[in-house]
């Protein structure tokens, strides 16, 4: 009872975010299908992704975003980053990124982790 008791209220006390903490080490590996468009350091088909976390969507000098997501007005916070990495479509309409998303929000969580590391 007194365990149960203190779960409850970590979870309360806790804020959300640091409660969504991913592990990079398995982003690292779930990253692999994003190797075919992205890479850090450069542009590629798709943008270059260091720093990313933290970062104004569509600011990456020389890479050529969508008018969708130049307007998009999204910083690539972890809710952003999450929402994006769930469905790029829903979250910005008429995105040029293929990408499906990923539909286990603990790989999605790994991943931003990992590109938390990427700076």
């Amino acid at each position: 009872m007194r365990h149960t008791l203190f779960a409850a209220l970590v979870a309360v006390l806790v804020p959300l975010s640091a409660q969504a903490e991913g592990d990079a080490a398995a982003g690292e590996k779930a990253f692999a299908p994003c190797k075919a468009c992205h890479a850090f350091g450069k542009n590629g088909v798709g943008p270059n992704l260091t720093g990313v976390v933290g970062r104004k969507a569509a600011s990456e000098e020389g890479y050529t975003y969508s008018a969708a997501l130049k307007g998009s007005g999204l910083t690539w916070d972890e809710a952003s980053l999450h929402e994006w990495l769930k469905n790029p479509k829903a979250k910005v309409p008429g995105t040029k990124m293929i990408f499906a998303g990923y539909p286990d929000d603990k790989k999605i969580d790994d991943v931003i982790a990992y590109l938390a590391t990427k700076k």
